[in-house]
């Protein structure tokens, strides 16, 4: 069928068979569809929906526009987690290391910074020598060695997916439940996984602001998922405030080392970790129930044993040997340090999340457009979580800066997003949700 026929049919409502959805799919990899095509059926998606069906049926296809891995040669489950993205979301370096040391084989494709939101790619990135772009001989080498491997995504799997993200991009048509959905688990199936768990961050900080988007999402991904066969669950996490206290990218490495060593860690940071590795850990078949996936999870952050995975993955990544033990010597340092003083006494009652990531973006942190370079050494840290009590001239944060103007600008919008009060808050809850599929 004719593209433009094809686009048509979804402009009235109708559904699309898989055999429309495949044959436009490989148009838009060959580049027989035009831009122009890509951007009609696009916004038709986003007016009129696509049924469970038609979502898969577009997963499948673009996972097939490309390569998709094999590790059936592992002597162990297959399984990786993504996160739709939030600010001091440094879960991943500590997620895969401890899953890997529990059995489990974790080839972790990232994403770099999207928006206010930060990257692991960019995080990674901090480690001199580390090769977040290997080939895939070493990619399969280093997944074998240390049992996870963190890198970006090839040119090679889901390529239709990057096609059809870049033109969504700018036709406004990014926020389609279906189209996020079948452009995320395209990239994960292609990874050749078993399961997959999704961490849907909820709040200030997040894509999804309000609880009835995040679940509608959560649970697209997770029925598609299933649907194309690979077993899903998904956890909906809170996002109304840093996750960490640190956001950046070699400050979240390192707060991510002292994570891993025990000298340092976030609370709520450790909640989301430990429960998306239990659950991880549960979808894989390594844990005959969820508190036996916790334990595991809890043994292996505390005998040292993720620690020494993660020190064997930078490793064969091409980064330093003795990084865990040396690493604040080899993480980049920014020139400035500023710190944020809190302008009365009182509670730490709300922040505004999307304005840290921002801050962090201004820095030189982020992007602001694709072809940016990144400063890996600014950032912030010591950032006060909702509920700390702070004293007038007390520290809110501290920014690490190229120039002392740099400083002061990020610390105003630091200023401006944190609220205080009176009257310490009730703890929000960190695990908001879990969506598992139906059946």
């Amino acid at each position: 069928m004719l593209p433009q026929e094809i686009i048509r049919r979804k402009r009235d409502g109708k559904p699309l068979s898989a055999d429309e959805i495949a044959g436009f799919v490989r148009g838009l990899t060959t580049g027989a569809v035009s831009e122009g095509q890509v951007a009609a059926l696009a916004m038709a998606v986003f007016f009129n929906g696509m049924s469970r069906d038609e979502a898969v049926a577009l997963t499948l296809a673009m996972r097939d526009s490309g390569d998709v891995l094999d590790w059936s040669d592992l002597p162990g489950p297959v399984t990786d987690k993504h996160s739709t993205g939030g600010v001091g979301d440094n879960v991943s370096l500590m997620l895969a290391p401890i899953v890997a040391a529990c059995g489990a084989y974790v080839p972790m494709i990232s994403g770099r910074g999207l928006g206010h939101t930060g990257g692991t790619l960019d995080k990674m990135d901090s480690i001199p020598g580390y090769t977040t772009q290997p080939d895939k001989k070493l990619f399969r080498k280093t997944v074998l060695a240390a049992g996870c491997a963190i890198i970006g995504q090839t040119a090679d799997l889901a390529p239709a997916d990057k096609r059809f993200y870049a033109i969504r991009d700018v036709t406004a048509t990014v926020e389609s439940v279906a189209l996020i959905t079948a452009s995320i688990l395209s990239k994960k199936l292609a990874a050749g996984l078993q399961s997959l768990v999704l961490d849907v961050k909820l709040g200030n900080g997040a894509f999804m602001a309000k609880t009835r988007d995040a679940t509608a999402l959560a649970t697209s991904l997770v029925e598609v998922a299933n649907g194309a066969g690979l077993k899903t669950s998904a956890l909906i996490t809170g996002m109304n405030e840093p996750l960490a206290s640190a956001a950046g990218n070699a400050v979240e490495v390192q707060n991510a080392v002292d994570f891993l060593t025990g000298r340092f860690r976030d609370r709520r940071l450790e909640q989301v970790t430990l429960a998306l590795a239990a659950e991880m850990l549960q979808q894989a078949g390594l844990a005959a129930s969820h508190q036996d996936a916790a334990r595991q999870a809890h043994k292996a952050l505390e005998s040292g044993k993720a620690t020494e995975v993660f020190a064997r993955m930078v490793a064969a990544l091409g980064g330093p040997k003795d990084f865990v033990e040396k690493s604040e010597s080899y993480l980049p340092k920014a020139k400035v340090e500023f710190a944020v003083k809190a302008p009365e006494s009182g509670f730490v009652t709300a922040i505004e999340t999307r304005d840290i990531g921002l801050a962090v973006v201004a820095l030189g942190g982020g992007r602001t457009r694709p072809e940016d370079s990144v400063d890996h050494a600014v950032g912030i840290t010591r950032l006060l979580p909702v509920g700390a009590e702070v004293k007038a001239g007390e520290p809110l944060a501290l920014v690490h800066a190229r120039n002392k103007t740099d400083a002061e600008s990020a610390a105003l919008v630091l200023l401006s997003g944190y609220t205080l009060g009176d009257t310490k808050p009730a703890a929000a809850k960190v695990i908001v949700r879990r969506i598992a599929p139906r059946g």
